[in-house]
């Protein structure tokens, strides 16, 4: 699922696509927030700065919901990071890291950038 914003309101639908990062399927890659709703204030910050719609906001409990985790993108820890009370976390960067090397991201990324070079390029 992910959120949509239309016409002010927000609303989840399903997301039919399967999502990859540099080759790995999105679904072998634990990478998501978790919040701690005990700490959480339901501030909403977290859902209204996920650009991947991640989250939903449950206005009968006041707070966020993760109803889309695989839509977050890999690394990204912009929630957690603008959380003012720290109620976000995610897992381990090690487990990123060990799937960089187990599945030769670099190589594919390398290749990614080559072949997006002229969108990506820096022009002087």
């Amino acid at each position: 699922m992910s959120v949509h914003k239309s016409g002010g309101k927000m609303s989840a639908r399903r997301d039919s696509q399967k999502s990859v990062w540099h080759g790995v399927s999105r679904e072998e890659i634990e990478w998501h927030p978790t919040v701690e709703h005990e700490l959480c204030i339901g501030c909403g910050l977290c859902v209204l700065g996920c650009a991947a719609g991640v989250y939903a906001f449950d206005f009968d409990k006041n707070r966020p919901v993760v109803i889309a985790p695989s839509n977050c993108k890999v690394g990204c820890v912009t929630c957690a990071n603008t959380c003012p009370v720290y109620a976000i976390s995610f897992p381990s960067l090690s487990r990123i890291h060990k799937i960089i090397k187990k599945r030769n991201v670099l190589t594919k990324s390398k290749k990614e950038l080559e072949d997006n070079a002229d969108r990506v390029r820096y022009k002087k």
